[in-house]
């Protein structure tokens, strides 16, 4: 494709006021004042069909990428032709996964024909991102005409959970939380399994003091417990409308996943077994409770088919069926998100089921949009009306929140760049005292 340039348009442009002119000073000449256009128009032909006239384009392979992470794509240009341009422009066209700076356009400069350069993509979304084809472009040799080619794309990877925070942080937030660390200072004595029977000493608490054994010692036993480590961690990622919404840039059950994937890792690190659930109107991933460190790839490829969702929040259906599958006693940690109190009276109802047999962590994360916009000072009356409306949203998060505590529920509202440690020293304080 072929089409003149802005400088070739100005150019026939300024010619006009020079042919009017013409044509009331002389109006037998007229036809003088074509003469600009004309030449304009004669060299923007010449210039069409002089200098390079073919492009090639080519993306360099790209590996998977974590969501809301930026990935350089390496393009490399190259103008067939004698004559060939200083600089040549390409624009990338990917799907709605991929977020392009400047809407995917670059400049490349070239030598001898030939450049390339890195554009910044970054992975808004989970799932598989294509990059579907390149319009490459250049001047010709006078500047006066584009010269455009579409070259199709055969490029996509896969855009996967965020795991960042598990390499670059989860060995730093384990040795915080180890079992020899923190842990260990209630790793005998405060826990739920026998490890020993042992003479009492003074601080030991006096309900461990076994009788029987004592009367046939002469002499005070009391029994030792040992923290117990093979916990059920069953996270359960709401997937519906609601958190499907973005947050600092990122949707809301992306970060769910990042914390759920952290939280994870060190629960398998510390010997608990764990098990993820995802849900919106209906349950759509139930899996099994895995154990041991080797096993959290398969827990990232279960996080990885968590789909973004626009339907409503079953709590009640989902909840029910989690704790029917659950045999035993265990920790349910709970991402969701409630922006009123029809559908937090639903999870309310749910949770109070859920609590007479397991224990029941909910996390949220905080609304700091919906927060500035309490806070700030009103100017105008629509100000007014949306502080208002949003101290309202506010007081009905809060109201629903503690309702959840009432009830026995452990409520974690965090920052949306916090939600991963907090939740992890929420599950670790949890696991020290022996509340599992």
């Amino acid at each position: 494709m072929i089409y003149p340039t802005r400088s070739a348009v100005l150019a026939a442009a300024a010619g006009a006021p020079v042919a009017l002119l013409i044509g009331v000073m002389l109006p037998a000449r007229w036809y003088a004042g074509l003469a600009w256009p004309v030449a304009v128009l004669l060299l923007t032909i010449v210039d069409a069909l002089s200098g390079a006239r073919r492009g090639e384009a080519t993306l360099s392979p790209l590996g998977s990428a974590s969501v809301g992470a930026t990935v350089d794509a390496k393009i490399t240009v190259r103008v067939r032709g004698s004559g060939a341009p200083g600089a040549a422009q390409v624009a990338l066209a990917g799907n709605a996964l991929l977020g392009l700076e400047d809407d995917g356009r670059l400049w490349i400069p070239l030598e001898g024909g030939q450049g390339a350069a890195l554009m910044p993509l970054v992975a808004l979304r989970r799932g598989m991102a294509r990059l579907e084809a390149v319009w490459l472009r250049w001047r010709g040799p006078l500047g006066l005409v584009w010269k455009q080619q579409r070259i199709a794309l055969d490029g996509s990877f896969a855009i996967i959970p965020d795991v960042r925070p598990v390499r670059e942080r989860g060995a730093q937030i384990f040795q915080r939380h180890a079992i020899n660390g923190l842990i260990a200072q209630v790793d005998r004595g405060d826990g739920a399994d026998f490890d020993a029977l042992v003479e009492f000493r003074s601080g030991m608490d006096r309900r461990a003091i076994d009788w029987k054994q004592s009367a046939r010692h002469f002499k005070l036993h009391a029994k030792e417990y040992r923290t117990e480590r093979n916990n059920q961690i069953v996270f359960a990622i709401d997937a519906g409308r609601q958190m499907s919404e973005p947050v600092g840039g990122l949707p809301r059950v992306d970060r769910a996943v990042s914390a759920m994937l952290l939280t994870a890792w060190v629960a398998l690190k510390l010997g608990d077994r764990v098990a993820l659930n995802a849900f919106d109107s209906r349950p759509r991933i139930a899996s099994g409770l895995i154990s041991g460190v080797p096993a959290f790839a398969e827990l990232q490829r279960l996080a990885a088919a968590i789909d973004y969702s626009t339907e409503e929040t079953n709590y009640t259906f989902a909840l029910t069926t989690l704790a029917t599958r659950l045999t035993r006693r265990s920790m349910i940690v709970l991402f969701t998100e409630f922006t009123d109190l029809t559908s937090a009276d639903f999870m309310v109802r749910a949770a109070a089921r859920i609590v007479e047999k397991h224990l029941l962590l909910v996390v949220v994360l905080r609304d700091e949009e919906v927060e500035a916009i309490a806070d700030q000072l009103p100017e105008t009356p629509d100000d007014v009306t949306r502080a208002v409306t949003a101290a309202a949203l506010l007081r009905d998060r809060r109201l629903a929140l503690a309702r959840l505590q009432h009830l026995g529920v452990h409520v974690i509202e965090s920052d949306y760049d916090k939600v991963g440690e907090t939740l992890v020293a929420g599950y670790v304080d949890l696991k020290r005292r022996n509340l599992l």
